[in-house]
């Protein structure tokens, strides 16, 4: 197969009607969403790439998730049945197609150029050498395809001593200051999920739309670098940072309230309460519910700047206070004055939970070949609701996590491949298709 040249622009109503064509065959999304339309060739693995695709996908991008011969390490986490189809891969690879080719392999370098020269997205977490050795440096992928969103993770920006560094989720949050925050008091203890990874994920996405938005303005695509070090650090030092704010510093980092040793759900007299006082107000309501309204005028509780600085002795009081009720009555005292409170849901809480049951934030799905699925729908809906609709309608499910490799060969044939080409592919192994006992 020979790789397009370069193309000088790529008219959007031809990569519309690429993606028609698509969907008539089953390869394209839902229409009506945003991205309907975009083409993401996907070459990421584990969570935070697949997270950031996963939103494009749910926002009706054509995701191609580009993977190795043995496929993505977290096709195998809690994979009881030994089929590649483990639960946190079904959740962060729906809406995706799946193509198995052996990058490494000298045959699969114009299948790689065409899937560049067909994208508008390119996103990968490719450490820099590899990227570099597959042709998929920013230079060579926009080189080829001018009009590119080139979006590259990676775990430490580039310019610094730390550039080349392999780096996962928890390597990340101890380097970003989150491991020292979460643990407190000259400790150190990861967040219990992966909030990097995800966080990561989602700064991406957003650089993704913003390039995309760009390109429609200049008609140019661009390289997106989203570092995970940097980006953590951001997250984390944006309320942190207090008095290192200034330079030279006025004060130490920090934020005495979230950093407080009472900040925690409260116990009451039969459970736990989360309460959240933080206005002026809430803080009048709350002094009153408990008998004490002259509170509101000591000097130490006066303003937001007063009672951050008083934060362990105002927390201390709240526990103290919800311990003289049960949680129902706090509930209840709490939504009548308007101050944010909630039950503590563990995880399995989470699937009788009555708002989210309200809202249908959960659903049912048929997967082809792991039978009835409960999975969450997308959280954030954009519609364009016709008269009488809901405005919180979507556009139905996403097509179900792939088996890998399940449409190799599909796009093979999109990409132009003949079969004679397509067919030595498959015979050298260059190309996957999922085997009989994969897809049963």
């Amino acid at each position: 197969m020979t790789p397009k040249e370069p193309a000088e622009s790529v008219d959007n109503s031809e990569g519309a009607a690429t993606a028609a064509a698509a969907a008539e065959s089953g390869g394209g999304s839902p229409a009506g969403r945003p991205l309907d339309g975009v083409r993401v060739v996907d070459i990421t693995s584990t969570l935070m790439g697949p997270y950031c695709t996963l939103l494009l996908a749910q926002w009706g991008a054509d995701v191609i998730k580009v993977e190795p011969p043995a496929g993505d390490v977290v096709r195998y986490i809690g994979d009881t049945r030994a089929n590649g189809m483990g639960p946190a891969f079904l959740n962060t690879n729906r809406g995706k197609r799946s193509v198995a080719l052996d990058l490494k392999a000298p045959g699969a370098a114009p299948v790689l150029a065409a899937l560049v020269d067909s994208a508008d997205v390119l996103v990968h977490n490719l450490r820099p050498a590899a990227a570099r050795r597959l042709g998929l440096t920013a230079e060579s992928a926009l080189e080829r395809n001018p009009r590119l969103v080139h979006c590259a993770f990676r775990g430490f920006a580039a310019g610094g001593p730390d550039s080349d560094r392999p780096a996962y989720d928890d390597v990340i949050q101890a380097a970003g200051g989150v491991a020292a925050l979460q643990g407190g008091d000259g400790g150190a203890e990861y967040v219990r999920q992966a909030a990097a990874d995800k966080t990561v994920g989602i700064y991406g996405a957003a650089a993704v739309l913003a390039a995309l938005h760009g390109r429609q303005v200049t008609g140019r695509g661009r390289a997106v670098e989203v570092p995970m070090l940097e980006t953590m650090a951001s997250f984390t030092l944006l309320e942190q940072q207090g008095g290192r704010v200034f330079d030279p510093p006025t004060g130490p980092t920090g934020y005495a309230r979230t950093s407080s040793p009472h900040r925690r759900p409260c116990r009451t007299k039969d459970g736990h309460l989360a309460v959240m006082i933080y206005t002026d107000a809430q803080w009048r309501a709350f002094f009153t519910a408990i008998g004490r309204p002259a509170l509101a005028d000591d000097p130490r509780f006066r303003t937001i700047t007063e009672r951050t600085e008083h934060i362990d002795t105002l927390y201390s009081m709240v526990n103290a206070e919800l311990l003289l009720r049960t949680t129902a009555e706090w509930q209840a005292e709490f939504d009548a004055r308007d101050i944010p409170a909630t039950r503590v849901n563990t995880l399995d809480d989470l699937f009788t939970d009555p708002h989210l049951s309200a809202t249908g934030f959960f659903e049912r799905t048929e997967h082809p070949t792991e039978g009835p699925l409960l999975l969450g729908r997308p959280p954030v809906r954009m519609t364009e609701p016709a008269a009488g609709a809901s405005p919180c309608e979507d556009e139905g499910p996403l097509r179900p996590a792939p088996h890998l490799g399940e449409h190799t060969r599909e796009v093979l044939t999109e990409l132009g491949l003949p079969g004679t080409e397509a067919a030595a592919l498959f015979d050298t192994g260059v190309a996957r298709e999922p085997t009989a006992a994969t897809a049963a």
